[in-house]
């Protein structure tokens, strides 16, 4: 038989696991093979968008709560859309501090990659997808012309096309520029310092604090802006593309999604004028004959910003009015129901020549009072429906005719009242974020193991293999809500698309990068990333002048999508000129 060695009494070798945060077990990459690590790279790139999209719909979700919507829309909206990134970021300098030193570049390539990217690529497109017809001696877009972009040959199409740049695109710039302060606090003395590891990281010491410290000042100030301006142009819409969203889907009813929002424009109102708080007391209720109640002027334009295509849709005949029958449509579609007596009685306060029709004032003055006096045993239940086409996907017809299919309407929703569909949203739109926000944690720390394992297999430095691929996974909802706003062909919708990416650069120069300069200052890494900090602040200002103008050609915007690929190229060149 043989002698028997020690060795050949051992089990064979384990492949090796690596545990993380909450002792979730992840994959070694170095342990599998091609196939192993291309699988890896898909999965957890796709956890990584599935979370950042879970982020992205919980937020939202409370946009539909007025009492946090400016809260929400002006903080929580731009911190949360950072976390994926500023995970990945820092990850990269967790573990051994040698080892993290190398990492690190997968962090900052994430960081170049979805600073330049978001003012390129998604950028580009929102200009292509909002463009419309420049018009007039001046050649200015033509937002109100019938069509609003004419078939034209491919070069006239480039110089005569484009969009509006607003004056909120125009404060958007001016922040994320004067946000790339803290790049130059850390740059300068890095361009200075030479040596190994410990002592360019010495040098780096107070530089890191001194711009870690600027960044949190620009992070508190980015917000404080923000939540001063959610009552602007800009948020409003978002918020109204948020209702109609649940709208559409059926998600709410009218007077769930609508009556906070409100009453909390009639509370601020009165807050401003300094009258005493509305309560529900002190409304009249005309359904029941206790009087005329009509909407202030803010709350109309409100109702109208989000019930105008539903009026021009009900208005099956196209004489700008709609019948009791259409009203009655209208509201059933909607899961909303109201006694016959009831329409009736609504009917006959502004059908005043006795034709049965309201015209689209009145249809607003109309849904304002039943939405006010909704009452829990009038609500249509989802089931109810089950077995009727509604009207209403027809109606809220921005997706086009190749729109995804709309889940399923939770019937545990639309039949209950406001008050309880505001609790229910409430607690699905903190459990999403949580989710969302746990699995981002949990899996950065494996995607940063898999882009370095990658990078080493490829012989690519792991900064151009982040900068590629990272933004593909965090920054994915960002580019489609972009594009979603932008293919409406507004100035408002233009403004939400572009202010948006705007922001996302103004986070990752405050927040992201906070969490570098943190990393330099207590774990002893160096900043040695000249090349690639040039190329992100260059990038930045470069698009910060292009938006300061009044306007831009989508002849521009392919100039700007060709930014992404040349930034790439411009730091290779940087690095063959000897800069680190």
């Amino acid at each position: 038989l043989g002698v028997l060695s020690k060795s050949d009494l051992l089990p064979p070798p384990v492949p090796e696991t690596k545990y993380i945060i909450m002792t979730i077990p992840s994959v070694d990459p170095a342990s599998v093979g091609a196939t192993g690590l291309a699988w890896l790279l898909i999965s957890y790139g796709y956890v990584l968008y599935y979370a950042s999209n879970l982020i992205s719909e919980g937020s939202d979700l409370l946009l539909l709560v007025p009492s946090l919507a400016g809260l929400v829309g002006g903080v929580v909206l731009p911190l949360l859309g950072a976390v994926p990134d500023g995970a990945i970021m820092l990850f990269s300098g967790l573990g051994d501090v040698e080892k993290a030193q190398e990492t690190l570049s997968v962090g900052v390539g994430a960081l170049a990659g979805s600073t330049i990217m978001l003012l390129t690529v998604p950028w580009g497109l929102s200009i292509y997808n909002g463009r419309v017809d420049f018009t007039g001696p001046d050649m200015l877009p033509n937002y109100k012309g019938s069509p609003k972009l004419r078939e034209a040959g491919l070069s006239a199409s480039l110089s005569t096309t484009g969009v509006s740049l607003t004056p909120e695109i125009h404060h958007g710039a001016k922040m994320m520029m004067l946000t790339t302060v803290p790049y130059f606090i850390i740059q300068v003395p890095a361009l200075f310092l030479e040596g190994d590891r410990e002592t360019v990281s010495e040098g780096e010491h107070y530089w890191a604090v001194a711009g870690f410290f600027l960044c949190m000042l620009f992070f508190v100030l980015y917000m404080y802006t923000q939540v001063k301006m959610s009552n602007d142009t800009a948020h409003k819409l978002r918020r109204m593309a948020v209702i109609k969203k649940s709208l559409k889907k059926g998600a709410m009813s009218l007077s769930g999604a609508l009556e906070d929002q409100v009453k909390h424009i009639e509370k601020e109102e009165l807050r401003r004028s300094g009258s005493a708080v509305l309560t529900e007391d002190s409304q009249l209720n005309p359904i029941n004959g206790g009087g005329d109640l009509t909407p202030s002027d803010e709350v109309s334009e409100f109702l109208k910003g989000i019930l105008g295509e539903a009026f021009r849709g009900y208005d099956q005949d196209g004489n700008h009015t709609l019948s009791k029958k259409e009203f009655s449509l209208f509201l059933t579609d909607f899961h909303e129901k109201i006694t016959p007596g009831d329409l009736d009685s609504v009917f006959s306060q502004f059908d005043r020549d006795g034709s049965n029709t309201i015209d689209y004032n009145e249809f607003i003055i109309a849904c304002y009072i039943i939405i006010t006096q909704a009452k829990e045993e009038n609500r249509v239940t989802s089931s109810s429906l089950n077995n009727s086409m509604t009207m209403v996907d027809s109606i809220f017809h921005d997706e086009g005719e190749n729109a995804e299919e709309e889940e399923e309407v939770p019937e545990d929703l639309t039949s209950l009242s406001p008050e309880e569909q505001q609790r229910i949203i409430k607690r699905r739109a903190f459990l999403m974020l949580f989710i969302g926000t746990a699995l981002v944690l949990l899996f950065s720390d494996p995607m940063v193991d898999v882009l370095s394992e990658l990078a080493e297999r490829t012989g690519v430095p792991p900064f151009y293999v982040s900068f590629i691929l990272a933004p593909l996974a965090s920054n994915a909802s960002e580019v489609i809500a972009s594009q979603y706003y932008a293919a409406k062909k507004t100035r408002k919708t233009i403004t939400v698309s572009l202010t948006a990416l705007e922001g996302a650069a103004s986070m990752n120069n405050t927040f992201c990068l906070s969490i570098f300069m943190a990393l330099i200052y207590f774990r002893g890494l160096a900043w040695q990333y000249s090349a690639e900090t040039i190329s992100i602040i260059l990038v930045q200002f470069g698009m910060g002048f292009l938006a300061l103008r009044d306007k831009m050609s989508t002849y521009t915007a392919c100039f700007v999508m060709a930014l992404f690929p040349l930034s790439v190229m411009f730091v290779a060149l940087l690095e063959y000129m000897g800069l680190d």
